[in-house]
């Protein structure tokens, strides 16, 4: 995700000095990241949804306090009330794994969904995942096709990742070898090892080649082109214009379709099983 952006031409205010003193001190680890967590509090304090959201990522992943998934979903679930797209698809993440909150497609879904309609672009690239396996919605591979392809164009790694896998798997090596490689540019180290792991053992030395690649970008031995995990996103970080054609996918949901119970692609041998990892993680 990207770094904190000014709000105006003018500078930024007060709030955004808080967020970007927090993201500092949560960059630098160890013990600062206690002090990142008061700087969040001190914002969140004067409502900023931003704030609220990153005391959630802070209480999910014990990032200077212990971690407490169901404290971190009451962050979320206020952010997202107070408008935050990054709190409507972490709190569809907890729904998603059952961490902190009831497991529950049809509520990860309707979060994911309502993010995506914000602009949030990851998002898109989980609605895919969903209509791929037939989660919480009746199997649409088509559909699956354009919410990974717009997740692509709006420069999510997974999305770019599973538009490729899609295109590979449709014999058109030569686009899917261009969006792996566009992959790279917008990923981050746990998209790095995960890309590595799928592409490892592909028969074409081109795929094996971005593997590698990928593999030197988690470690760290290549400069990475991406900030690291856990950054506070920008106002505008992530969001993308939801086009006719996407939105009439994501409108169309409604809880009366049936919960399929599939499993996750990730227990599934080959490209797919490394699809359902698409977290910011």
């Amino acid at each position: 995700m990207a770094g904190i952006a000014a709000c105006s031409t003018e500078g930024p205010g007060i709030i955004d000095v808080q967020l970007a003193l927090g993201q500092q001190c949560l960059d630098r680890g160890g013990a600062d990241r206690a002090r990142a967590v008061e700087w969040f509090r001190i914002a969140a304090r004067s409502g900023d949804a931003r704030a609220v959201n990153m005391l959630g990522r802070c209480h999910e992943h014990g990032w200077g306090v212990p971690a407490d998934p169901v404290l971190a979903a009451a962050h979320y679930r206020r952010a997202a009330d107070l408008g935050d797209a990054w709190a409507l698809f972490n709190l569809a993440d907890l729904h998603c794994r059952g961490l902190g909150v009831p497991a529950d497609d049809a509520e990860a879904y309707r979060l994911y969904a309502a993010a995506a309609r914000r602009g949030n672009v990851k998002a898109l690239n989980m609605l895919g995942l969903f209509h791929e396996s037939g989660r919480a919605v009746a199997e649409d591979g088509a559909g699956a096709r354009q919410l990974f392809q717009a997740a692509a164009e709006g420069g999510d790694c997974w999305g770019r990742f599973n538009h490729a896998r899609l295109l590979l798997q449709d014999g058109r090596t030569e686009e899917a070898l261009a969006w792996f490689a566009r992959a790279l540019e917008t990923g981050f180290p746990n998209f790095y090892r995960g890309m590595a792991a799928a592409l490892a053992d592909q028969p074409d030395p081109r795929l094996r080649a971005l593997a590698r690649r990928a593999g030197e970008l988690a470690e760290g031995s290549c400069p990475s082109p991406v900030p690291g995990e856990g950054q506070l996103p920008a106002r505008s970080a992530g969001r993308v214009r939801v086009q006719p054609r996407i939105g009439s996918l994501i409108l169309g949901f409604t809880l009366t379709r049936p919960l399929r119970g599939h499993p996750l692609p990730g227990r599934e041998r080959g490209l797919a099983a490394h699809a359902f990892e698409g977290h910011p993680r």
